[in-house]
Parts: C-alpha cells; structure tokens; sequence
C-alpha cells in the first residue's frame, strides 16, 4: 500500500491537473486509474485521507518482499519481468516495496534519456509478448516499464526490422491500385473461363448433331452446320457470342436457318404422308 505522503501528493496532483488521471500517473509512475479515483472520493468526503491503512495480517512476508525487490533491481529493474518471474505481487505493491527500500530510486522511465541496459532474458520476454499480443503496444511497454520505441528497438533488434510486430494483427491491405490490377486479372481469368466452356460445348454439339469429331478446327465447318450448332446451343449462349465464335454472319446465319426450318418442315410432310399411305 501507499504511504499517506504519496497518496495526498497523488490527490493533489490529480486536482491541480483538471481530474485528469493518465496526466497523473504519467508524471508520478503510480498509481492505477481506479486507486487515484478512490483517493479523490474520500479526499472529496472528508477533505484528507486516511493516514494509515489497518491490516491484521500482512499478504506477504517480509522475507517475499525482499525477494521482489531484489530481482527488480538485478534484473533491469523489471516490473513485469519480476512478476511474471515470481508469481506475485501486482505492479502498485512492487512499486511500494521499491520506493521503500530505495526512495531516490525510480520505478518507472518517464523521460526518453538513456535507461538503464535490460538483461537479453528481459528483452526476449518482451518481443514475444509484443508478437503476441492482444492489446496496445503501449500497453505493454508500461508494464515492462520502457518506452513504446524502446519495445520495438528490441523487437528489430533479435526479429529484424523486417518482421511483423504482431503474429494476431490483421495483415496489411492491399493498395487500391494492386487490388484494382488483381480484380482485372480475376475477370480476364473468368472471360478466358468461360470461352474456353463455350468452344468446347460447341465441339460436342458438333460431335453430337453434326457427327464430327472431337478434335475438328471449327472453321471447317459449313456455314449451314455452324447455323446448326447456333441453334443447339442459344438457350445457354448469346446468339452474339456463339456468331462471333464461330465467324458466322448475322445474315447468313438467319439464311441457313430459314432453309433448315423449311427442310425440317418437308421432312415433317413426307414423313406424315408415308405414314398415311402405310395405313
């Protein structure tokens, strides 16, 4: 816990700086948004606070508290590094236990002049919870107390500049331009798709009406038989399309399919006379 000193100084603070807690926190290192708004309510309600805080028990020993403290200082002066080494305590109550053994000694690095250099282990801890991560960068540098470029400096330093700084982020867009390229490619790609489908339907109408094979070049084809194939096959086509393909003329399409219509009709005479005269 705080001592009465840093808790009224943090009040005051608080109060001078418009009620702003991130200023706060910024300019003392301590403590967190919930506390310093705690403190501002009783400070509210009876114009001081408390002097002490009673506890019948201490949470932890004297000997544990020592042996944060410890860690902290001979391992870059670390606070998540030492947590997450240790298993305990929260941020506030390291901070304490620091500012205890050693006023004259900060916990945090409020300015950009040199920091004291980390151990390779710390900085390791950082680059994967940076890589790793699930919230703000800056985040994260104030828990293992360095700034947001010091993070990153790191993070060059053992992946190269050339990583990605975080595995969970989404990837980067594409420009508009490569995009607007990608999706000219995806409909050429879909016009050749389909072309190809069409001179091969036509292929098999001509194999199936016309008898030919599979494999014939379709500019062999009679005008009269591509007429044919046009007809098989302009329910799924446009007659536009299947002209064009087959290098047929309008006019001369519309020519053999008057004759056909006309041979069809002879045929179906002839056939219904036969029929007659064999009753």
């Amino acid at each position: 816990m705080y001592p009465y000193e840093d808790r009224i100084r943090a009040v005051e603070l608080y109060i001078k700086l418009g009620l702003r807690p991130a200023a706060t926190i910024c300019q003392l290192g301590y403590p967190t948004k919930n506390a310093l708004r705690s403190w501002y309510r009783e400070y509210r309600l009876s114009a001081d606070l408390t002097r002490s805080y009673v506890r019948t028990q201490a949470k932890y020993s004297k000997v544990q508290m020592d042996t944060a403290v410890a860690h902290y200082l001979e391992h870059g002066r670390c606070i998540a590094f030492t947590i997450e080494a240790l298993g305990y305590p929260c941020r506030d109550s390291l901070r304490s236990w620091v500012r205890d053994a050693d006023p004259d000694r900060e916990t945090r690095i409020c300015s950009r002049s040199p920091g004291p250099t980390r151990p390779p282990a710390v900085k390791k801890a950082a680059v994967v919870a940076l890589c790793m991560r699930q919230g703000s960068a800056g985040a994260l540098a104030e828990e293992f107390g360095v700034c947001r470029p010091t993070l990153y400096q790191w993070k060059n330093e053992l992946l190269g500049p050339e990583q990605p700084a975080s595995m969970t982020s989404r990837p980067p867009p594409v420009p508009s331009l490569e995009r607007e390229e990608l999706e000219r490619q995806l409909q050429a790609l879909q016009r050749d798709v389909y072309r190809l489908q069409l001179e091969h339907d036509l292929l098999k109408k001509a194999n199936e009406i016309i008898k030919k094979d599979l494999g014939i070049n379709r500019q062999s084809l009679t005008n009269r038989e591509k007429a044919m194939l046009v007809d098989a096959l302009k329910q799924t086509y446009p007659v536009a399309e299947l002209l064009d393909v087959l290098m047929l003329a309008r006019s001369s399409y519309f020519y053999h399919r008057a004759k056909l219509r006309v041979a069809e009709k002879y045929t179906e005479v002839r056939l219904a006379m036969a029929d007659i005269f064999e009753r």
